[in-house]
This record gives structure tokens, sequence and C-alpha cells, in this order.
């Protein structure tokens, strides 16, 4: 299981780069603003730095040591499922975009090396995440999701984003 959760997730990965090949520092923690209207959608920044917080949990449950990817309480506060998204026009709200992409990065890599270096029997220990259970009864099913899934459901609205930003398809 560990080696296809693996490649789902490079896949993943691999075009969040492709969307991230155009787009500037200065645009990457704006909203869209067609004609005038502000368009309420998750930018970049948001997506990236909200997409870094779950990889910890991936690398301690399988391998145990998650400390160089944890996110910090600050990062906790700006992307966790419950912060909105804003506007950043001054870059004064969110972390530099040379920080949310590598901590992305760095964190979706060892989680993937995670998944592959996992013994197969820990991915069908049950869920211990409490609150995602009733949907993902598995460790396995619930790292795929976080590897896959959840990662393609942002990476929708990042294309769409491109979009409204003029950007068109990555």
């Amino acid at each position: 299981m560990g080696p296809a959760i693996a490649e789902s997730a490079r896949m993943s990965v691999g075009y969040m780069h492709r969307l991230l090949a155009d787009v500037t520092a200065a645009q990457f923690a704006r909203l869209p603003s067609i004609r005038g209207t502000v368009i309420e959608s998750n930018h970049p920044a948001f997506i990236l730095g909200h997409l870094s917080l779950y990889p910890c949990r991936i690398v301690k449950t399988l391998s145990g040591d998650s400390s160089s990817i944890d996110p910090t309480e600050k990062y906790n506060a700006l992307f966790s499922p419950s912060a909105s998204c804003l506007d950043d026009p001054d870059g004064t709200l969110y972390p530099s975009m040379e920080e949310i992409t590598t901590k992305f990065f760095q964190a979706h890599e060892a989680a993937i090396e995670a998944v592959i270096n996992a013994d197969e029997t820990q991915f069908s220990s049950p869920n211990e995440n409490e609150r995602m259970q009733s949907r993902f009864a598995t460790t396995g099913s619930m790292h795929a999701f976080y590897l896959g899934g959840h990662i393609m459901i942002h990476v929708g609205q990042f294309s769409a984003w491109r979009r409204m930003m003029g950007l068109g398809p990555a």
C-alpha cells in the first residue's frame, strides 16, 4: 500500500510544482479580483500552508519523528481548517512564498518517504484520528486521503485561482 500511496502523492506534488510555475511572490497571497469584484477563493499561500499541516501526522503515525516538519503555532493558526483565507496585498499576513513552498515540499517528501518505508501492517491498523474515523477506518485509508484526495481538492482550487488571475492552466 505504501508505494501506491507514494505514487499518487508524487503525482499530486508534481502537479503543485506546475501550478506554481508562473506565480509571483506578489500574487501568491492575493485573492483574485475580476472587474473590481474580489473573489473569495483560496490563494496559493493558504492552500500550500494548509496542506503543509498534514504530513507530520503521517510521519508520526508511521515512523515517529516528525520534528523537522511539525508546523509552528503560527502555521496552525493561519492555515487550520477553520482559518479564513485572507487577501494579503502588503505581504504581512502570511509567511513568504519561499518559506511556504519550501515547507510544503519538504513536509510532503518526508511523508512520501514514510509511507514507502512503512511496514505494510501499519496501514491496516485502526485510524487513530477520532474526528476522521467515520470516514477513514484505517491508517492506510487516512494517509491515502491526506496524500491523494486532500491535495487534489486543493489543486483544483489552485487551478481555478490561476485562471481567475489570468495565468491559465498549468
